[in-house]
């Protein structure tokens, strides 16, 4: 009989088994397909593992746990397997899902379901993109084809649907090489939610680790997903997953017991000197990787999304709360050390969302590690929405952030580089709002965030203004540009080359409709400039960081419009707001100008010969590659460009 967690079946039947350390005795639930209910006691193993067969059960199979113990463990209370590969139905808000009502929670949770059908997996290869040559793109499952005319409408919004030709067709002509999939674990909708006639949308409510939610299948979630990672590999595109082991769906101790809580709240959570929960994540509970238990279980998923899904990363949401532990964050915690030394995990892409409600850690996860850079976020934003005295700031972040990446072997793709992500406004809203407008969360506009380094270009919120809308155009523009020429890793967000708006809306967890879900217009206003700038990265290596590192940063120069040297005088003027960068190699130069009015710009002498062209430019819709006449350009206020000499 296997001993490995969870439920394993072979030809003749299913092994079970579920860890509790506290646990006095633990019964097995079986449901047939009317749910009749049928409980089996397990027996107890070695490691506090209790234990189980089922002779005649195989795939389909609708099972759960009960445990008998101390409180909160509670017989009444059907719990869903930790381990489980496919997890059916979803929580209904009746008070007997708490632990503090003791009536039989079973007819208002989910069940746990034995996944046991093969998949060919062909050639099936994992693309193994180099972190330099990465260019990531943030998309949800669900709200991306959900209105997608090219998918077929059984399939919007689905696994199946991301898998259409459709759907990658588009991911390929943006020149992106890996889509990273908001939660896809099994999650809950909160109550709160659902007493305002609203859902969770994001997914951030994890409660199945190994278990693909089942919402976004067409069919049998767990072949789906397979089949969808299988198709994304074949068009050359990496899979990464958003996963949140911050935390569970579970919340405080007034929240449901649907899992951990009722098996051993201990062994899983961290909890105070008193037996309380510690809330490190705002969402009630902090898992508790520092302790063998939580560790095992984060460590056993993580590998079965590499092993039996092919997935091919993680970006782990509020990854700070990840490496605590009594004392606090530390880049040697037990959890960033056992995926640092795993021979599976450590060759997948592993990025960190470094920071929790109480630790801001940017700059600080150990080498093997990336991590979203929100500084660069905050300047790339102030800088141009014109706040005074960011220019040395955004050349630190052009240049691949060695104030937090230059030492201890890290290179620029430690950094993920983003403007817009799915929490805060999208690109289209950035250029269009001052203000949050969050009135349909039904928090009377308290939720999202205040710091939201926006400007709406002089009218909030929609307009037929010609100007406001070229002026909205030419930002978005910029902001994207300086994205995509930034040494790191660029981070897309979904939709923001369709001009999707959320009409200002910058906490869209609750938006599960036309608020969250991308239109596809004929015409998408920013996809070609996307693609055209990517062209322009993927041509060159100095872009994509293949030949600097930071050591090497004296390669890039920085001069002034008249193409004289920057000067300490000139870094330290408040109202400076312009600047020329000779990239490393000497061949590209970008020339950015974030006054309102035009600059002369000239080709530094010491860049070498000519002729030089126009890769990019920003005071532009269209784009093409233009000759440039003599050694001087005028660049349009707001604006940047790229200029490039022939190669010799």
């Amino acid at each position: 009989m296997s001993h490995h967690l969870g439920a394993h079946a072979d030809a003749t039947g299913v092994d079970f088994a579920v860890f509790s350390s506290v646990a006095e005795a633990v019964d097995l639930c079986l449901f047939d397909a009317d749910g009749n209910e049928e409980r089996r006691p397990l027996e107890q193993v070695e490691g506090y593992v209790w234990t189980g067969r089922v002779e005649g059960a195989s795939h389909g199979r609708r099972y759960g746990y009960r445990v008998h113990g101390p409180a909160p463990c509670n017989p009444a209370k059907l719990l869903l397997d930790p381990y489980a590969r496919g997890i059916e139905g979803e929580v209904t808000w009746d008070s007997a899902v708490t632990a503090h009502d003791d009536r039989d929670s079973a007819p208002f949770v989910p069940r746990s379901v034995v996944q046991a059908a093969s998949f060919d997996w062909g050639d099936d290869r994992h693309p193994a993109t180099a972190l330099a040559d990465s260019v990531v793109y943030e998309l949800h499952v669900k709200g991306f084809t959900k209105l997608h005319p090219g998918v077929p409408e059984e399939l919007r919004g689905t696994y199946a649907g991301l898998a259409h030709p459709a759907a990658i067709e588009h991911l390929l002509e943006l020149g992106v090489t890996a889509v990273e999939l908001l939660p896809v674990h099994t999650f809950v909708s909160d109550r709160a939610l659902a007493e305002r006639g609203l859902r969770n949308y994001w997914g951030y409510q994890s409660i199945g680790f190994f278990a693909p939610h089942a919402a976004y299948a067409a069919g049998d979630p767990v072949p789906e997903f397979r089949a969808m990672v299988k198709a994304l590999h074949a068009a050359g595109l990496e899979v990464i997953l958003d996963v949140v082991f911050n935390h569970t769906a579970e919340g405080g101790a007034d929240g449901p017991t649907l899992c951990f809580r009722g098996l051993d709240e201990a062994a899983y959570y961290r909890l105070d000197g008193h037996g309380g929960y510690i809330d490190d994540t705002g969402c009630g509970n902090t898992l508790d990787a520092d302790r063998p238990t939580g560790l095992r279980l984060v460590m056993d998923a993580l590998r079965h999304w590499r092993e039996e899904m092919h997935v091919d990363g993680f970006r782990f949401d509020l990854a700070a709360a990840l490496g605590r532990g009594d004392n606090g964050f530390d880049p040697h915690a037990a959890f960033l050390q056992a995926v640092g030394q795993d021979p599976v995990l450590s060759e997948c892409k592993l990025i960190a969302e470094p920071w929790d409600i109480g630790a801001y850690e940017v700059g600080d996860f150990p080498v093997g590690w990336s991590e979203w850079n929100g500084r660069y976020r905050d300047t790339v934003r102030d800088f141009w929405r014109g706040t005074e005295g960011t220019l040395p700031d955004l050349a630190t972040r052009l240049a691949g952030s060695a104030d937090l990446y230059g030492s201890d072997g890290r290179r620029p793709t430690a950094s993920i580089n983003f403007v817009t992500v799915h929490d805060g406004f999208t690109l289209a809203d950035l250029v269009s709002y001052d203000r949050k407008h969050n009135e349909a969360n039904g928090e009377d506009n308290r939720d999202g965030t205040d710091d939201n380094r926006s400007w709406n270009c002089g009218v909030e919120g929609p307009t037929s203004d010609p100007d406001v809308l070229a002026l909205r155009a030419r930002q978005s523009r910029n902001l994207l540009a300086t994205l995509l020429l930034s040494q790191g890793v660029p981070l897309l967000l979904a939709g923001d080359e369709l001009g999707h708006t959320q009409g200002g809306n910058n906490n869209g967890y609750c938006q599960d409709n036309e608020t969250s879900w991308l239109a596809w217009p004929d015409d998408p206003p920013l996809a070609g400039f996307v693609a055209h700038v990517l062209r322009a990265r993927r041509a060159s290596p100095v872009l994509r960081g293949r030949q600097v590192r930071h050591s090497d940063g004296d390669d890039i120069a920085w001069y002034r419009p008249d193409g004289e040297p920057m000067t300490d005088g000139d870094w330290g003027a408040s109202y400076a707001r312009a600047v020329a960068v000779r990239l490393a190699g000497g061949r590209g130069i970008l020339l950015v100008n974030a006054w309102w009015e035009p600059l002369d710009f000239r080709v530094p002498a010491d860049a070498g010969d000519g002729p030089w062209s126009v890769v990019i430019d920003t005071a532009v819709a269209e784009q093409r590659v233009r000759a440039l006449d003599g050694d001087g350009v005028r660049l349009e206020g707001r604006s940047l460009m790229l200029i490039a000499a022939a190669a010799a």
